[in-house]
């Protein structure tokens, strides 16, 4: 009866195609009484009007990548889908700028913008299916991170619909942009809890036009010496954009060698791409294996790790952590999360960023071994002084495992924000950190 009469209220303000009976009982929780599917920004605006005048609640979604990410309310009233409202609204391909609808596919804007010889320079999981808003609100990236920066430093603007209703805009379209505070960073990462951004403009930067990617095996497993390596070509005047430490179960999925492996990735001019190739063949350490992909197996390779997933089944759960820690820290997490195979009985696949920091550690196998190997990998990451945060986990699980941990210090700042955005707590309750 309720649902039915939401149904109604709602076809007020979209066509009745627009508004449907939302899904019973998904595993991943975070679903809604009614879903709907806003085409433009003042039907966004109207649904979040409607809510915090009538005590609704809302959940935001693009294409539900992240549904599994954060909170502890299996079902809201109104699940609101970005799924149909996507596009290109404005792009300056002299000013390499582009200004995008939240709700447009990551795979297909790069496809289209290849055809300029340009790109987002933003390294999301799930490319395929992951929409631009999503990738920003939860500020995803992947081991190019430390090529390509963080969502950060690619957003120059957005436009945001507040719960109210209201619709402002932070930042611009144009890169040199000083005017005010940049409120672009309060939203990116805030995972719609303050507004649903309906709009972003991003900085855009040239195809490379060369590409390779170097594997370095370390059969030995002497984590002392690629701690060794990874410094050395840090501190040369080389410029991979990735320097991604894959563990052993990894590795041999992807590789074939079941040993610690360094992935270098590198894009530049042809002529850079082979001096740095050179470079690193002259410093390989002894008793490491090395192996050079050219720009289509480089390609093939990275569509391989992004969809490299565990499949479910009733008899285990699985879940997807992310773990920050100093960049050179990251070899502790993946000797930690090796262990945990034979220690918890898990299947454990990680990688980390020996340049940037943060890892992944993907998880497979019973409910109490999950539980306990997440208090492991939270207690190490905090003991080297970051965090981990839970990006995947059953809904179920998310009732008896904190998400994000304990509260940061500037906690106070974060709900004052939420206090004054969102009195009403109407969009993504209980998604962020302390319960926001």
């Amino acid at each position: 009866m309720i649902t039915t009469e939401l149904i109604t209220e709602l076809q007020v303000i979209l066509s009745s195609e627009q508004v449907i009976e939302g899904e019973k009982n998904n595993p991943l929780g975070n679903s809604g009484l009614v879903k709907v599917y806003p085409q433009s920004e003042e039907e966004i605006s109207a649904i979040l009007k409607y809510a915090n005048e009538n005590g609704k609640k809302v959940f935001i979604e693009g294409n539900g990548t992240k549904r599994g990410f954060g909170g502890l309310t299996e079902s809201a009233d109104i699940l609101l889908s970005l799924s149909n409202y996507k596009g290109i609204v404005e792009y300056g391909v002299g000013d390499m700028t582009l200004t995008v609808k939240a709700g447009t596919n990551f795979k297909e804007l790069q496809e289209y913008l290849a055809k300029f010889n340009q790109k987002i320079s933003l390294d999301p999981f799930s490319p395929e299916s992951a929409t631009i808003g999503g990738i920003i609100a939860s500020n995803e990236s992947g081991p190019k991170r430390l090529g390509y920066g963080s969502s950060r430093d690619v957003v120059i603007g957005l436009r945001i619909v507040y719960p109210d209703g209201k619709i402002i805009r932070s930042g611009g379209r144009v890169v040199k942009n000083v005017a005010g505070y940049d409120m672009n960073k309060l939203f990116i990462g805030s995972m719609g809890t303050l507004g649903v951004i309906s709009e972003v403009t991003v900085k855009l930067r040239p195809l490379s036009k060369n590409e390779s990617l170097i594997l370095l095996f370390f059969p030995q497993g002497n984590m002392e010496e690629i701690r060794t390596y990874a410094t050395k070509l840090l501190d040369s005047t080389m410029e991979p954009v990735t320097l991604e430490l894959l563990s052993p179960a990894l590795a041999g999925k992807l590789t074939g060698h079941s040993c610690y492996t360094i992935a270098i990735g590198l894009e530049d001019v042809q002529t850079s791409v082979r001096y740095q190739e050179n470079f690193i063949q002259s410093t390989q350490p002894d008793h490491t294996d090395l192996k050079i992909l050219d720009a289509n197996e480089a390609q093939s390779f990275w569509n391989h790790f992004y969809f490299v997933s565990f499949i479910s089944s009733r008899e285990f759960t699985q879940t997807s952590l992310k773990i920050g820690v100093k960049n050179m820290d990251v070899i502790h997490v993946l000797k930690e999360s090796q262990l945990l195979i034979d220690s918890h009985n898990l299947d454990v696949e990680a990688h980390g960023g020996l340049g940037h920091g943060l890892c992944q550690v993907n998880l497979k196998g019973a409910k109490e071994d999950i539980i306990s190997a997440i208090q492991r990998l939270r207690e190490l990451s905090t003991k080297l002084g970051g965090y981990t945060v839970i990006k995947h986990l059953p809904f179920s699980l998310r009732q008896e495992v904190d998400t994000w941990g304990n509260k940061p210090s500037h906690f106070f700042l974060f709900n004052g924000i939420k206090s004054k955005v969102d009195p009403n707590k109407v969009l993504n309750p209980k998604r962020f950190v302390g319960g926001i």
